[in-house]
């Protein structure tokens, strides 16, 4: 079963949020009745990865300001019928970073969220049911900007730094902090 190894993951991971515990057994719901759950074309929603990209000393880490949705969000994006959400959420942070040496600080999940996208010229509105994974940068490449973002940018441990109060958002700024 393709969406069995997430599921074990969901069900692996134990969030102390109120919130977060809502979305991961409304998470496992959606996944067991949609089999076709990583892919974009379920209409209504899809199973996304997402990161939280840590520079290598871990004193930083890579927010982007998303083109299309004008929100500061983590690196992330569509799985296109890859269930492996790790290999995924590494992908994505490539691609949206422009950085390559790109590894999982933990193979485990870091946060997960449920978000309403809204709709767009090639989407009705629907839901991103995102797993979240802490990634560590392991070289000093610069990081590159792809069209996906209007801005890319390092933020410290200061919570005033931070460009959005987006639950999504802080939670898991604050859970970088207690690491």
């Amino acid at each position: 079963m393709k969406h069995a190894p997430l599921i074990q993951m969901l069900q692996d991971y134990l969030p102390l949020d109120p919130e977060e515990v809502k979305f991961k057994k409304s998470m496992i719901t959606f996944i067991e009745k949609n089999p076709d759950c990583f892919e974009r074309t379920l209409q209504h929603g899809h199973i996304t990865a997402s990161s939280w990209l840590l520079n290598k000393d871990h004193s930083k880490a890579l927010l982007l300001h998303h083109s299309k949705l004008n929100l500061w969000l983590q690196l992330g994006g569509h799985c296109d019928g890859d269930s492996n959400v790790l290999a995924v959420a590494i992908k994505e942070a490539q691609e949206e970073s422009g950085i390559s040496n790109i590894t999982p600080v933990k193979t485990t999940i870091f946060d997960i969220d449920i978000h309403r996208i809204p709709a767009n010229k090639k989407e009705k509105e629907h839901f991103h049911y995102d797993v979240r994974f802490l990634l560590q940068v392991t070289s000093d490449e610069a990081v590159v900007q792809n069209n996906e973002s209007k801005e890319l940018r390092w933020i410290g441990k200061d919570v005033n730094a931070l460009p959005t109060q987006s639950p999504s958002v802080t939670r898991m700024f604050e859970k970088w902090l207690t690491i």
